[in-house]
This record gives structure tokens, sequence and C-alpha cells, in this order.
């Protein structure tokens, strides 16, 4: 099991965002994470990374407990968050150069020019990240998630914001990875997750209301579940 949650609970002052959350991610699948705005998609995110404590409940990421040993769960881990954080005053391979660093990658230079390549930055990689587009910027940011290999990757809305090529393109490059390892992002997108996933979980108000394999429903189906099951009561 690459991700596991069981009875997460958590609360922002005396609101209710996980009641009691039950969730497992296997290892090599990549799970769509969908929900309405306010659903708890991030603060589960930020919980499974470790970024934000639960009040309740046990974290588990490829059998480390999180809430126990954050660091050792955070090596294992790539994270890029809605809200894509970048020094826009670095060159792109001066700011994932120190973020190998952070991770204690060995060989730097050799897996900066890797995921230079399998992100499509070779064209902008000697400039300045704040001179970038908002493709490129994502794409640095995706660099630096996998920048140390991690077995699982959770994306935070990685398409938001994007053309409809670059939307293809990170869409790719999100199927390429999961080939060998885990992925969990969340997106608004219902053809992104029938494109790239292989299950998708829809979260309201903080539980579960479907979890199913994409091979299980219709292609174009998934629209009319996700309205069904994020309908207010």
């Amino acid at each position: 099991m690459s991700i596991s949650l069981k009875n997460v609970c958590k609360k922002y002052g005396n609101q209710v965002v996980l009641p009691d959350l039950c969730m497992n991610v296997e290892k090599g699948e990549i799970v769509g994470f969908l929900g309405p705005n306010g659903a708890g998609k991030s603060t589960t995110m930020k919980i499974i990374t470790g970024f934000v404590k639960p009040d309740a409940g046990e974290v588990d990421v490829c059998g480390i407990d999180v809430l126990k040993e954050p660091l050792k769960a955070k090596a294992r881990i790539g994270y890029l968050p809605e809200h894509n954080p970048l020094y826009l005053d670095m060159y792109v391979k001066e700011y994932l150069d120190f973020t190998a660093g952070v991770y204690g990658v060995e060989n730097k230079k050799q897996r900066i020019n890797e995921v230079v390549e399998i992100t499509g930055l070779a064209p902008e990689s000697k400039k300045l990240i704040g001179s970038l587009s908002k493709g490129y910027r994502q794409r640095v940011g995706l660099a630096a998630s996998i920048i140390h290999n991690p077995d699982v990757l959770i994306l935070d809305e990685p398409t938001t914001g994007l053309d409809p090529n670059q939307i293809v393109e990170i869409r790719e490059l999100i199927k390429n990875f999961g080939k060998e390892r885990t992925v969990l992002f969340s997106t608004h997108i219902m053809q992104e997750v029938e494109a790239v996933c292989d299950r998708f979980i829809i979260l309201n108000k903080g539980k579960i209301m479907t979890d199913q394999k994409v091979s299980e429903i219709e292609r174009g189906s998934l629209e009319e579940i996700f309205r069904e099951w994020t309908v207010d009561s």
C-alpha cells in the first residue's frame, strides 16, 4: 500500500473539513481526486504530505507513519501544491540544484539533466523562472517534485490555468511517471481523469462519495457521476 488514511479527522476552528476519512491508494496506481471547492481535497493532500497535521487518525506512506516520521515520509513523496511555490529570481537549473540539495540527491548534475529532459524544460532551462510562461513554470514545479525520484507523487490541480497544448503535455508527463510509481492528483477536468487515471475518488464535505475504477464506467459518464455525488443535500 503506497498511501493509507484511517479515520482521519481535521477541523479548522468550528468547521469540520474531514469528519472520518479512510482512503487507500495502491502502488502503481494513478488516482484522480475529485470534488467541489471546499470538499477537503487540498487538506487531504497536505495531510498525506505531512504539511498539515490531522486532529485524529493514522496516515501511512509507503509503510511509514507520516505523523511519527514526517521527514522520512517526505523523502518518499513528491508534492506539487495548487499554487506552485517557486523562487522567481532563480534560474531553472539553479532552482533544481537547490531542490536536489535539500533532498540530498546524489549525482545532482546528472539528475537535473534527466528531469529537465523528462519535463521538456530543455529550451528554457537557462532562463530565470520569473521570465517563464505559466506552462513552463508548472514544468519547473513538476521537475522539482520528481528530482529525488519519489515513490509517491501528489499533484494538486496540476493543469489549472494551462492552455490546451500544455494540458496534454502535462497529462502525458503524469502518465509516464505513473507507469512505475503512485500518483494522486486533484482536478476539476473530467476528461483528464478518463484520459490519465486508473481510478477516481469523489470527495464531498470530507466524505468519499464514490471510489471506482475508470475502466468500470462508460466513456463520458464521469461528469454525470460527479454531479450525482456532489449536489448539495
